[in-house]
This record gives C-alpha cells, structure tokens and sequence, in this order.
C-alpha cells in the first residue's frame, strides 16, 4: 500500500488544506477536525484505497489507516503547508467554534484528552518501555545502585516528569494558542526554583495573594486546565495590543497573567483532582479489584468505537507518576486487545472466503501484538459475532487479571509486545499477566469456533460473479495467436489510472487479469478492439470480448454494481455479437450510479495474461475512447 499517495488522495476529499482545523494522529488512525464538515465526502473517504474504516466521535472525524499511518499524516502535514491546523481567524459560516456548541460537555472533554495526549503517546511509551527493560536488566544481574542504572531510569522517567511540559504542547493545539509559550508556562510550574519553595514549605505570596505550593512533576491535570484560561488570555492579547509593538508585549501579557493565575488557581484545583482521580480508582480497586479490568476487559472495543478510551487516560498516567504503576487500563486492556486477537484469528482459520482469511489473519497477529483497530474494524465489527466473543474473552481475562493484582508499570499499548511492561517489583506480575493472556486469547477463540459467524456472502457473490466472467470468456474463445503484438484501446473517456487505485483487492491485487482502470467522464463503453462479444453479465456491468488475436479483455464498470441488478445499464450487443474498435457496447448513468453510493472507477483487464510475455500501457491520464491504452505482446 502506497501510504504517501494516500495522504494525497485524502486531502481533497476532507474539503482541502484550509477546512482542516486540527489533524493529529494516533497509533493507527488520523483525527481530523473540520472547519465545515459538509465538504467533508465521507463515502469517497471509505471508498478510499488504503482506508479500513471511518468513525465520528470524541468531536472527531477519524480515519483507520493502520500502523503506518504516520507517513500518511507527513504528507498531508506536508501538503498543509507543515501546520496541524490553520487559524480560526477570518473563517465564516459553520466554523468549528459554532460546532464546538453543539457539542456535549463529555465530547468536548474527551475531544481535549484526546488531541491533549495524542502527541505525548510516543514519548511514553519510548519512557514505558525503558523502564520495562531496565526492570529485566536487573533482573538479569544489573546493579541498581550503579551510574548505569541511574542513567538509563532518569531517561525512562523524564516524559513522566516533565509530562506538564509534554501535555502543554497538545493543549495548545486542542485550545489553539501558541505552543511555545504553553510550554514555556508549563515550565515555570516546573522550574528548579519553584521546587525548592515546596520542598522548603515555607508559605509564600504574590502580591499579597496565598500561593499554594504544589508539585506539579508528573501531574496532568492542572496544566490544561491552565493552558485553557491561556488561550483567553492569548485571545485578549491579540484583539488589544496595538500592532506597532504586538512582537513583544503581547508575549509579555500571556505569561504575566497566565502564570500567576496556574499558580495562585488552577495548579491547586487542578492538583485537588488529580488526587481526587487517584483516591477513587484505589477505592473500587481496594473493594473490588476484579470491577475495573473485567469492564475494561469486555467494553474496549465501544470504548475505540466512541472515542471515550481517552477518558481513563490521565487516571492511568496521574497513576504510574505517582505509585509506580496503574491499574485502571493496561489490565483489562490487555484483555481485551488479546481477545480480539484470538477472536480474529478464529475467524482466519474457520473462513472459508480468501480475502477474509487474509485480513483476519494479518490483523489478528497485530491485535495480540497490542494494535486492534485493523482487526476491531475490519473483522470484528463487519462480523458481529466476534465481537461477543472478543467481549466475552476480554471479560473473563479482565476478571482473572483483577483477582490476581495484575498491574502495568509502563505506559505501552499492551500485548505480546509490550509484556516487559507488566515485569516489575512483583516477581508474579508477569505471571499473571501471561495467565490472563491465555484466560483472554482462548476464551474468545473458543467463543468464535462454537457461536461460528457470517462468512461474508457478500465476498462470495464477488468471487462468483468473477468465476462466471471467467466460464463465459473461456466458452467463446477464439483462435488464438501468440507472439502478436496487438493494441488495445481506450474504450470510455475518462482519466487513466493504475490499477491500485481501485478499492477492491480483486482488483488491485490483479487476481482476476492485468490492466489499467478508468474513471469514467461520458457513460459510453466502446468496444476497444475487433473481436467477439464472449461475455455479457445479466446486469450489464461487466462484459468481455475476446479479440481477432485471440486477448480476453474484460471491462467491469463500477465497484460491486453489480447489486443495481442493471440498473442505470443499457447494453447495446449480446454474447457471440461481432464487433469492431469503437462499435458502442454499453452505455450507463454514472451520476445516478454515484448517487447510489457506488464508485464507478472501471478496470480494464486482459483476462489470459498468461498466454502472453507483456504488457505495455501507452496512456496515462486524460484519454479519449479510440486512442491507443495497451500493447500486448
């Protein structure tokens, strides 16, 4: 898959550069958010090559792209002009401050947590996996009294320490105010001096006002509640500083009025929940240990679904900076996502359809390695009973893994992967974790076997219709003469594109021929050589013609039109009719079949490739029907 073309391919269809208010990514998905989501053409989107699937929550538009969805995201940064967003200045009609309105208080929150912690993610899981390597260093003779030791656990632990710092940037971008000046702001509740204050305890003031001392190392909360109010500040600042010395006395303004007030407010309201986070989660913890990782366990895929994964996100942080490890997420997550896995490759094995086979068995291997959304969107959701399985698998890890005190000492996507970060001061942990590995992957595999699902009949009629193209072709073939060159033409006017630009795997994949794929301008399909009419779908979608040479070409008009039943489709020659190049063969109504929600991108492939040694496309682009497309030789 071509991840950089389909940055390319995405950007017109999101409505361009300019109606992109804020795009970030995660490990396999672009978060988008529109300035007007009416020029966003969301069924040319999941049409899309390279795109799993699309989903609307959180005040987010995302696109399931897969693990290598940060080649994708530089090129549209890139094409962006090397911005995440443009400014909100000047914008009119629905700009997304007015759909910012509509939105509700638990969306905007999640919307906050998500674009906040988006581009910290990396960073802590590169410090997570650090400090479960050092866990199994020790573990294999390392002294932790050595520089070594010291060295490697003061990199792992920096993005926790400095995780105000890290935060303030996503804040920024979530509440649009300057970045550099969020993190110069979360800096000062960081600064040396500051901490020497609150180790000292002494009371302080400013202007007279109480501050309160607070450390705000490790904390998460208080600097986006304070890079909040700086983004009214910052607004303030703009719209009453005159321009003639805006350079520096706008800057000045933020930070005189931004700092004090994180300091003397929103740092201790902001520390106040933290705290308040914390003590609640070891609440339920200390009186039901198994609650959390079996809800975690069974609802986390309609936690991925609705965007609301991101809600548990600063618990589980505030969590691992203050004790060392959480509770909350990594437990039933690992559940979860294992189970899915185990669900996934059930299906990989019980599927008699190929194409299935093939993504059960790629996304499922990426699902127990700790990514889910290809298999959560490509397989479990499309099947439904897998996704029962996966919950009922995830469920009884998540149980198993509360009962026996499973923990996660690093911030890591959690899989077979990532189970370093489950090796702490607990020599059992990893034990158990590997038990509730098992308890997950087995429970949903079983789950699948026995419930069984739809196997994709929708695959099977696809792989029918082809197989009767090809027994319709086969049964009219002429004489056929190899080791002669002979030119195919272009049969519709339209654009010339590759064959990889067709969202459809039988295509793509060239399993059905070699060739090129049009996208039609005019509904007219003429004949591209003289030969004979040897195929002629009921439905008119598709019709094959076996050439004087003796070349099988077949012309499939859309993807999966073939359910208009003929629809829109008018057939002007029938099986065994002779035909000349340029003799009109069908003619069709793309606009109506767009509307339908069908894409109309047409291959044009040479069926018995085999028999001949090449292929060699003379056109690419705009062409007009009659001109020369192919030599085959």
């Amino acid at each position: 898959m071509d991840y950089k073309k389909l940055g390319k391919d995405l950007l017109p269809l999101v409505g361009g550069a300019d109606n992109i208010s804020k795009l970030t990514h995660c490990a396999t998905r672009l978060r988008f958010e529109f300035y007007d989501r009416s020029k966003v053409d969301e069924t040319a989107i999941k049409r899309t090559s390279g795109v799993i699937s699309v989903v609307e929550k959180g005040g987010q538009f995302q696109v399931v792209v897969g693990n290598d969805v940060p080649i994708t995201y530089r090129v549209l940064i890139n094409e962006m002009g090397g911005t995440a967003g443009r400014s909100d200045s000047g914008k009119s009609g629905t700009n997304s401050g007015e759909q910012q309105e509509k939105k509700s208080i638990i969306t905007n929150i999640i919307s906050v947590i998500s674009t906040t912690f988006t581009p910290v993610i990396p960073a802590l899981i590169g410090g997570g996996m650090i400090k479960a390597v050092l866990s199994i260093l020790v573990l294999f003779g390392l002294d932790d009294t050595s520089s070594t030791y010291a060295l490697l656990n003061l990199i792992s632990d920096a993005a926790f320490y400095f995780m105000p710092v890290l935060l303030a940037y996503g804040a920024a971008i979530k509440f649009e105010c300057n970045p550099v000046l969020a993190m110069t702001l979360a800096s000062a509740l960081l600064h040396p001096t500051w901490a020497g204050m609150v180790g000292a305890g002494e009371s302080i003031d400013f202007l007279h006002i109480p501050v309160k001392l607070v450390d705000y190392s490790y904390s998460v909360i208080p600097i986006i509640l304070s890079i909040w109010i700086m983004s009214y500040v910052e607004k303030m600042a703009e719209k009453y500083t005159p321009s003639i010395i805006k350079f520096f006395l706008k800057p000045l303004i933020i930070l005189f009025i931004s700092a004090p007030i994180a300091m003397i407010i929103i740092g201790s309201f902001g520390s106040f929940l933290n705290t308040l986070l914390e003590t609640g989660a070891n609440m339920i913890n200390a009186r039901a240990s198994w609650l959390l990782p079996m809800l975690m366990g069974a609802f986390q895929p309609f936690l991925v679904l609705t965007g609301t994964a991101w809600a548990m996100t600063p618990i589980a942080t505030v969590q691992i900076s203050s004790l060392g490890y959480e509770i909350v997420n990594g437990p039933g997550m690992l559940a979860s996502n294992i189970a899915q896995g185990g669900a996934t490759l059930a299906v990989a094995l019980k599927t008699k359809n190929q194409q299935l086979k093939q993504l059960a068995s790629s996304s499922g291997f990426t699902a127990v390695m700790g990514i889910t959304e290809p298999c959560l969107y490509g397989v479990i959701l499309p099947l439904k009973k897998p996704l029962i399985a996966s919950m009922i698998g995830g469920g009884v890890g998540g149980i198993y893994a509360g009962i026996s005190g499973l923990v996660r000492y690093a911030f890591v996507s959690p899989g077979l992967a990532a189970l370093p970060a489950f090796i702490g001061e607990n020599p059992m942990n990893i034990v158990h974790a590997v038990i509730t590995c098992v308890i997950s992957f087995a429970a949903a595999f079983a789950a699948v076997w026995i419930m069984g699902f739809d196997d994709g009949e929708s695959g099977k009629d696809k792989r029918q219709e082809i197989e009767d193209l090809k027994i319709k072709a086969n049964s009219r073939k002429e004489n056929t003469e190899e080791g002669k060159s002979q030119i195919v033409s272009v049969p519709i006017n339209g654009e010339i594109v590759s064959l990889d630009r067709v969202n459809d795997a039988v295509f793509s994949q060239k399993i059905l021929g070699d060739g090129v794929a049009i996208i039609p301008e005019e509904g007219k399909v003429f004949s591209p050589v003289n030969g004979v009419v040897s195929a002629l779908f009921e439905t008119k979608h598709a019709i094959g013609i076996t050439s004087e040479e003796g070349i099988e070409l077949l012309i499939h008009i859309g993807i999966d039109t073939v359910n208009l039943q003929g629809k829109y489709f008018t057939a002007h020659v029938d099986v065994g009719t002779q035909v000349e190049k340029g003799d009109l063969m069908i003619s069709f109504d793309g606009e109506k079949i767009q509307k339908e929600g069908y894409d109309i991108i047409t291959p044009v492939l040479i069926a018995n490739m085999a028999q001949f040694t090449s292929i060699d496309v003379q056109k690419d682009g705009k062409a007009a029907a009659g001109e020369p497309l192919m030599i085959i030789s």
